[in-house]
């Protein structure tokens, strides 16, 4: 089992270009079952969740090529199985993705449940809820969800959670409905917005995009495209609270900031101010960071909530950047229920957290961090013990990094240019 080593308490200086965002990456590379021509993604993160997706979608008959590290052609102009690979689909969550392209291609899926962080309960209503809504029928049958429809037809869905796969199931799915189908309380997140734009250019119909009220006027048939990924605002969001720990100056390029206003409101509460340059955000990790109290002089809480609130999978980091703040900070996880338990191991490094009950943890800072062995729990858990271990004295072990591998690309390469000493061992 690999492992990174890390000998903390270097800064950290330099620039930094984040991956194509993971989050859109699964469910457009998904969207290729939707036609027999080949799409073209640029940017695309050679991550291990993509490359999982890849092979499922070769066993499934599509065929991939690499055209470069960032560049892929997928091909299904032969899909032959409506079963695809129960092991691989246990290896990712967002194999739940098939539902909707397999529904509107074959008519028809036979999906292992999926598998992915063990972060809380996961709730499937919503992409069953409305797939049953636009015709389709689903059950339930030796661990696996069997679904069959004849064509989607167009109708208002409304969900009851703005559900981003769900949303994205939904969409896939109504692309090519008959009639006109109208999503409301949709998740509005970019990488929701980057699938919109993929469909659009294959020749979909889809009006509202980046709002909560999704039309898709169906049609018949969709064709090739190229698509350009954007960046992964979960990576630039690891790297600003990362930079502002970090001792030193880094410069985060082709950052994506129209998208992140929420984030760099929300990060400013505990002293995160980076400068914005164009695309591009510049942050000093040499000055202290200090909590920014409520108007009336209460202790702040920062919340998780869908978007454009805080994002979920950015809760961890900041939470690492909190226990180098001066002050005290509450960090309420409203999404799910085991995000927070990985702060028992910043606990052992020496931070000031109470965890109050599994959604709710109060940090007090600045806590001067120590080196420690640990194990990822998940993706962005591990990307957060990772940027305590970068700043902590002493040398740290951290096993269980494919978790990490998972959502970050070439991560340790890209700390490792920007000053940190770390490395990948078998």
């Amino acid at each position: 089992m690999s492992k990174f080593v890390i000998e903390g308490g270097y800064p950290l200086n330099g620039t930094v270009r984040p991956s194509g965002n993971k989050n859109e990456a699964l469910p457009v590379l998904m969207a290729c079952l939707l036609t027999s021509d080949t799409i073209t993604f640029e940017r695309v993160p050679r991550i291990q969740d993509v490359l999982t997706v890849c092979q499922i979608l070769e066993e499934m008959g599509v065929k991939v090529v690499w055209e470069d590290d960032e560049t892929l052609h997928l091909t299904a102009k032969d899909v032959t199985t409506t079963k695809p690979s129960a092991k691989l689909c246990a290896d990712i969550r967002a194999s739940i993705l098939l539902m909707g392209p397999m529904l509107a291609r074959m008519g028809g899926i036979e999906l292992p449940l999926p598998g992915g962080d063990v972060i809380g309960a996961r709730r499937i209503d919503t992409h069953w809820e409305g797939i049953e809504a636009l015709g389709g029928h689903l059950r339930f049958h030796e661990h696996k969800i069997i679904g069959e429809i004849k064509r989607a037809k167009g109708t208002n869905v409304f969900m009851d959670e703005p559900s981003v796969t769900a949303t994205e199931n939904l969409l896939l799915l109504a692309a090519t409905a008959e009639g006109t189908t109208v999503l409301h309380n949709a998740a509005s997140e970019p990488h929701v917005v980057g699938l919109c734009n993929l469909l659009n250019a294959m020749g979909a119909h889809i009006e509202g995009i980046g709002s909560n009220r999704l039309t898709l006027h169906g049609v018949k048939q969709l064709h090739g495209a190229r698509h350009r990924i954007g960046p992964d605002f979960m990576e630039v969001g690891s790297m600003l609270c990362l930079g502002a720990i970090g001792g030193g100056k880094i410069r985060i390029e082709d950052a994506g900031v129209t998208d992140l206003r929420f984030v760099l409101k929300t990060l400013s509460r505990l002293g995160i101010n980076p400068v914005v340059s164009g695309d591009s955000l510049e942050i000093n990790g040499t000055r202290p960071l200090v909590v920014k109290k409520e108007v009336s002089g209460r202790v702040p809480t920062i919340y998780s909530g869908p978007w454009p609130a805080y994002p979920t999978d950015l809760m961890s980091v900041a939470i690492v950047a909190a226990t180098q703040s001066i002050g005290t900070s509450i960090f309420f996880e409203k999404m799910f229920e085991g995000r927070m338990f990985f702060t028992d191991k910043l606990m052992q490094m020496g931070s000031n957290i109470v965890l109050c009950d599994p959604h709710r943890v109060v940090i007090t800072g600045p806590s001067k961090l120590i080196s420690s062995r640990m194990s990822s729990p998940d993706v962005r858990a591990g990307m957060a013990l990772l940027m305590a271990a970068v700043i902590a004295d002493g040398k740290s072990t951290i096993d269980n990094i494919h978790q990490i591998e998972r959502g970050y690309m070439a991560i340790d390469r890209k700390l490792a240019s920007l000053g940190a000493k770390i490395t990948r061992e078998a």
